[in-house]
């Protein structure tokens, strides 16, 4: 989870000042907010996160070391795909974490009939890839999303403008899912090649082929 501080600072003298960070990691936050503490002139100190939810120290140390138990460090390989032939799409997610100090990934995929096109299937594979983190119980994290998708990523991203009344509803629906989440996304586009496993999910769904486990990753 990423989050700012906002702090209101006393000089030696009495001079009074409040002032606001950039954005960080929790952990380093913490860090830095423990430093601060120590010079004794702190007179309030708060964290808020990208939701806008304020927290205390105490708080948030607690919510990190809960997390912990639960998925974190996470990173979801997406991808969709669409055949004009039969109509049907096959939707891919492969998603890394760690939990109780140790490493997983899960595979899963899903054959859908209700979609159109080829980017349609990708925001769906994406959307299918956050209703996976909610049933990991994920909320309120930074989470990398890759794809090679490049019209989903850079709408998303606000670069590209996304003229397609469905495409809309997507996106609409894949950012309505990250807010209720409080996932704090980060997108990076990959080439075809570099999302291997999730092109390989997306197409053994076609194949109605069902892929679904998790698994431990050894000597991580």
């Amino acid at each position: 989870m990423n989050v700012r501080l906002e702090i209101s600072y006393k000089t030696p003298k009495g001079t009074e000042t409040t002032f606001s960070s950039n954005e960080m990691g929790a952990e380093k936050a913490i860090l830095i907010a423990e430093d601060l503490e120590r010079t004794g002139r702190l007179k309030k100190l708060t964290f808020i996160d990208n939701q806008e939810t304020t927290w205390t120290m105490k708080e948030l140390r607690k919510f990190m070391e809960g997390i912990q138990t639960e998925p974190h460090n996470i990173t979801v390989y997406f991808d969709g795909g669409f055949d004009l032939e039969t109509r049907m799409s096959g939707l891919g997610c492969a998603i890394y974490y760690d939990k109780n100090g140790k490493s997983f990934r899960l595979r899963k995929n899903q054959l859908v009939d209700s979609l159109k096109s080829n980017n349609e299937a990708e925001y769906a594979a994406l959307h299918f890839s956050l209703q996976e983190l909610e049933i990991l119980g994920v909320h309120h994290l930074l989470v990398k999303f890759v794809g090679d998708s490049q019209v989903v990523i850079n709408q998303l991203k606000g670069e590209w403008a996304c003229m397609e009344e469905e495409l809309n509803r997507w996106a609409d629906r894949v950012e309505e899912k990250m807010k209720q989440l409080g996932i704090n996304p980060e997108y990076s586009i990959v080439s075809r090649k570099g999302n291997q496993e999730a092109d390989q999910l997306a197409s053994q769904a076609l194949k109605e082929v069902e892929v679904m486990s998790t698994i431990q990753i050894k000597g991580n």
